[in-house]
């Protein structure tokens, strides 16, 4: 997951391979919830583990209920879930009695605020609910009214209509259960299937709830209708006006359920199979975890691919997407049967034929953001004409020339920033800068993970940071990646695991071994993460540290052999979304190519400093004086060798840092990095 202030996305060139996508979110938090207020053990696979979930997940621990991840038995919520597999012990529709106001916190998720508000006002506790500042934007009210209709006294503790609420306990004998609920349909169909999912905590005779307009978004209320029945609960239904919850219902567990792969993620990686080319031989996008047989309203999203030329084949519970038709197909289509996956036909609509309309979709003003002004507005930055309204966008194609690169603003919005990655597959080549790419992590933390792996780009990005020894350029390096959402490549570190393998292999640094140490080197099972070094997962940043080690790394350094096989292991490093490489020939051989190349400098006295104050914290004795020789016979050993020799590159910019804090030399090497991308402020 990226917690970077900004992810920039190279231009992607094709894409082609296989992706799970993570659990349904609509489908996680009402299982979550059916779970809580039913009598025994749920057990709950594959349940998302994203912001939304988790904020459920600490929900229903505050009210008792017990979850615990099935493998390791653990009642930490965060790594609970984390888990693919959760076991939730139910409260049996009654609280622990004695209970005092318990305040929730519920982020930005109206799947956990609405639910939760129409159950925990049927439980008889006294709580307080909140969330994030644009959870206090977004309309409860008509759910509120549906509840005050049955005699719940709710308050609003901020504006009216709105988040944060406040909920009394009222007794069920004061119920008004004998004529119909009616609750509006026509702004988010989560007000219903609160309701649906509450009602029967007070059951004791049928209840009737009544569709106030037209009901919007009706397949998430047949995913309502699905689940309840797995829980026990058969509501009977008279068209979309009127449902009713049996006399008697009560939540029966099924013991195990399944969580469908989200078929709104799957939405990006249908687009991606219409819009791509292939690659490497490899053709189309193969979706697991969800197929055309979903309950999720919206898989039916790819009808509406299809219609713009999407080749779409399925089976149980796979997709496979590829191109069709080129450009694609304009549509004019009424998408409130899909109101989250039609924001993706937003972006595919760039790759048209002539404008695609987007109509009924009101429902999108209300959600994470008002939807449709983020989308016409970050369009716009794109170079798109677009028009909009109060219920409806229309989206110009653009033509090859008339791409602009941009950095969307995602508004703290998930699905803004999951669309928008498909415009880095435009055909101008141009980049995209997402801002803040964590929001994703409401539900699909590692979305950007998994476009990369199927994502092919012209052209990856480099930085390499070269400089003589203790010049400060590894933790120059690391940093810079860090920033940038980069993978980080310490070259340096190569060479000593390297000479680290050869000694515990009985190896010398000889003529006589140097295939075999070679053959080592190019097979390398190596990963540098936080801040450490990882040889087959063995964390052995300390043993290559050593000054034994140091010796190995410089011996087996002058093999040719050595040379050439780490030389390819370090091409393999660059990787999307990008690169930064510190060494000593990073920018003149191993990426002559790099996007930026720094030559990172400073005084032997003053990198003899640094190192001495490094040994003897580390408790080790040593000397200024020994400390500079060192240093400047390594300089001259380095500058000297016949191949790679430590030299900047002709197109390298010159850092020195003698008096330079990391700080200050971070911000240049930033600045630098700004200075040659194309993006405007967004």
């Amino acid at each position: 997951m990226f917690s970077t202030a900004f992810l920039d996305l190279p231009p992607l060139a094709g894409a082609a391979g296989t992706v799970r996508l993570p659990g349904s979110k609509s489908i996680s938090n009402r299982v979550l919830l059916l779970a809580a207020l039913a009598s025994g053990t749920t057990t709950i696979h594959d349940l998302l583990d994203s912001d939304d979930t988790r904020v459920m997940l600490d929900a229903l621990r505050a009210l008792g209920c017990g979850v615990v991840r099935d493998a390791a038995d653990t009642t930490d919520a965060t790594d609970a879930a984390g888990g693919s597999t959760l076991r939730v012990t139910g409260l049996g529709g009654q609280l622990k009695p004695g209970g005092a106001l318990l305040a929730l916190f519920l982020g930005n998720a109206g799947t956990a605020m609405r639910p939760l508000t129409a159950a925990l006002s049927l439980l008889g506790g006294e709580f307080e609910l909140s969330g994030v500042p644009r959870m206090h934007e977004r309309p409860i009210g008509d759910l509120v009214d549906a509840l005050t209709q049955l005699g719940c006294r709710i308050d609003y503790l901020g504006n009216p209509g709105y988040p944060p609420l406040r909920i009394h306990p009222v007794p069920h004998g004061e119920l008004m259960l004998d004529t119909p609920i009616r609750v509006r349909g026509d702004v988010s169909s989560q007000f219903l299937t609160a309701l649906l999912l509450a009602l029967p905590l007070a059951a004791a005779g049928d209840i009737v709830i009544e569709v106030v307009g037209e009901l919007i978004s009706k397949p998430y209320i047949e995913i309502t209708l699905n689940l309840l029945a797995r829980f026990g609960i058969q509501v009977r239904r008279d068209g979309w006006e009127r449902f009713t919850i049996p006399a008697g219902s009560s939540y029966s567990s099924p013991g195990d359920i399944h969580v469908e792969a989200d078929a709104s993620s799957a939405s990006y990686f249908i687009a991606l199979g219409a819009i791509a080319t292939g690659v490497l031989g490899k053709n189309g996008i193969r979706i697991e975890g969800v197929g055309a047989d979903s309950i999720q309203g919206d898989i039916r999203f790819i009808d509406a691919a299809r219609q713009m030329g999407a080749l779409v084949d399925s089976g149980p519970n796979w997709l496979e997407i590829r191109r069709g038709a080129w450009p694609l197909k304009a549509i004019d289509l009424d998408a409130n049967h899909i109101p989250d996956a039609a924001m993706t036909l937003a972006v595919m609509a760039l790759y048209a034929d002539g404008p695609t309309t987007l109509r009924n979709i009101a429902s999108w003003r209300v959600k994470e953001t008002d939807r449709i002004d983020a989308m016409a507005n970050e369009l716009r930055k794109l170079g798109a004409a677009v028009e909009a309204g109060p219920d409806f966008i229309r989206v110009h194609p653009l033509a090859q020339a008339g791409w602009r690169p941009a950095s969307i603003r995602t508004y703290d919005d998930h699905r803004v920033a999951m669309c928008f990655s498909l415009a880095a597959f435009n055909p101008a080549g141009v980049p995209v800068r997402m801002l803040d790419p964590h929001c994703v992590a409401k539900t699909f933390p590692d979305y950007f993970e998994t476009l990369f792996s199927v994502a092919e780009a012209a052209e990856v990005p480099v930085i390499c940071i070269d400089g003589p020894t203790a010049s400060g350029k590894g933790t120059l390096a690391a940093e810079v990646a860090r920033l940038l959402g980069y993978h980080y490549l310490d070259s340096g570190s190569l060479y000593r695991v390297t000479g680290l393998a050869m000694r515990r292999a009985g190896l010398t640094a000889e003529t006589q071994h140097e295939a075999q140490i070679a053959a080592m080197a190019a097979a390398l099972p190596l990963q540098f993460t936080e801040g450490k070094v990882l040889l087959a997962g063995e964390d052995v940043s300390e043993d290559i540290r050593t000054e034994a080690a140091g010796m190995d790394a410089s011996r087996v350094s002058t093999l040719p052999a050595v040379r050439a096989a780490l030389l390819a292991l370090q091409q393999r490093f660059r990787e999307l979304p990008g690169l930064v490489a510190d060494g000593r020939d990073m920018g003149t051989v191993i990426f002559p190519d790099a996007t930026l190349k720094v030559f990172l400098t400073a005084s032997a006295a003053q990198r003899a400093e640094r190192r001495h104050k490094q040994l003897i914290s580390k408790g080790i004795s040593t000397t200024l004086d020994s400390l500079r020789s060192d240093l400047e016979a390594r300089d001259a050993r380095d500058s000297s060798r016949s191949v790679a020799p430590l030299k900047p590159a002709q197109d390298a910019r010159h850092l020195d840092n003698s008096q330079l804090s990391i700080e200050q030399s971070i911000d240049q090497v930033l600045d630098w990095w700004q200075e040659i991308q194309p993006f405007k402020p967004a």
